[in-house]
């Protein structure tokens, strides 16, 4: 299974923001839209950065309430790990896993393509069992 059946489901929107935005922007746009993480892009659509949950959980532990008026470029993980639409599913969970990031930009020709999440993968995964289980029960009625 690759990526690309993930985000032909889903949709390929994906939330960007600007590294010179506030944290509180970040926030924002996270408790607006009910997603985990933003990517930080540049004037030219150049992944910079990406802003999640956790990244605002560590600025709050370490900064307090002032952790919201920070520049996203002080705030933000950086390098960003990402994955291309052809990668495998499995090695992309691979990823995730050993690296203990939930989220993932989606690269495509160079320029942002989309996002997937641990809960895409698993809302993926949870299906194709389910799928696999009414399968193997319409066979057993043929057969019973």
């Amino acid at each position: 299974m690759l990526i690309e059946t993930i985000l032909d489901q889903k949709g390929r929107d994906c939330a960007t923001i600007r590294p010179e935005a506030l944290v509180s922007a970040a926030v924002a746009i996270l408790s607006a839209r009910r997603i985990g993480a933003v990517v930080v892009e540049d004037l030219k659509g150049a992944i910079v950065g990406i802003f999640s949950e956790r990244d605002l959980v560590r600025l709050l532990a370490k900064r307090g309430r002032d952790a919201l008026d920070m520049k996203l470029r002080e705030a933000m993980t950086s390098p960003v790990i990402t994955c291309k639409p052809t990668d495998r599913l499995d090695k992309v969970l691979a990823i995730m896993n050993n690296r203990r990031v939930r989220h993932l930009p989606v690269v495509s020709g160079g320029s942002l393509g989309g996002m997937i999440s641990i809960r895409d993968i698993a809302r993926h995964q949870l299906s194709e069992k389910e799928n696999e289980a009414a399968v193997l029960l319409d066979i057993a009625r043929l057969h019973g």
